[in-house]
């Protein structure tokens, strides 16, 4: 299926999943499942908080990680919420402060869950491919982020 069609059928559904959700746990976990399940090229679903000056992981599927917490300006996730802004690494073999969840992993996507100006967490996606996220990637879970947020 094309990506944009895919996303274009998910989003009201995972809308749905968010709206419906008792509190914000549930639509983290719902998510996280949802986006796993459905999107082929998404190998690592993850949510993490931030917690102070350290992302703390909330739910994830896809095999364990021992990047349980990561400190603000480490790694791909940690640089996001330094830099305030979403990354899109297309292979992620290249970038030096990169963490390695799995060495599967060839690209990752970080999509920063704000309330303003603050930074509540991060949606986190590994792919097994290069070069597998881009920007319909981007703005379709920019999209999710903000309903996480609300909730």
């Amino acid at each position: 299926m094309d990506k944009a069609l895919l996303f274009e059928s998910l989003l009201p559904e995972v809308e749905a999943s968010i709206s419906a959700a008792t509190d914000a746990d549930a639509a983290y976990r719902a998510t996280v499942q949802m986006l796993a399940s459905r999107v082929p090229h998404y190998h690592w679903t993850g949510i993490y908080l931030l917690v102070g000056e350290t992302l703390v992981l909330h739910n994830f599927v896809g095999k364990p990680t021992e990047h349980t917490e990561i400190p603000v300006g480490r790694g791909v996730c940690g640089t996001a919420v330094a830099e305030a802004k979403s990354l899109v690494v297309k292979d992620v073999t290249a970038r030096e402060n990169y963490l390695a969840c799995s060495l599967e992993t060839r690209s990752e996507i970080v999509v920063l869950i704000r309330d303003g100006e603050t930074i509540l967490g991060q949606i986190d996606i590994d792919s097994d491919a290069v070069g597998a996220f881009d920007a319909q990637d981007e703005a379709f879970l920019q999209r999710l982020a903000n309903l996480l947020a609300a909730k």
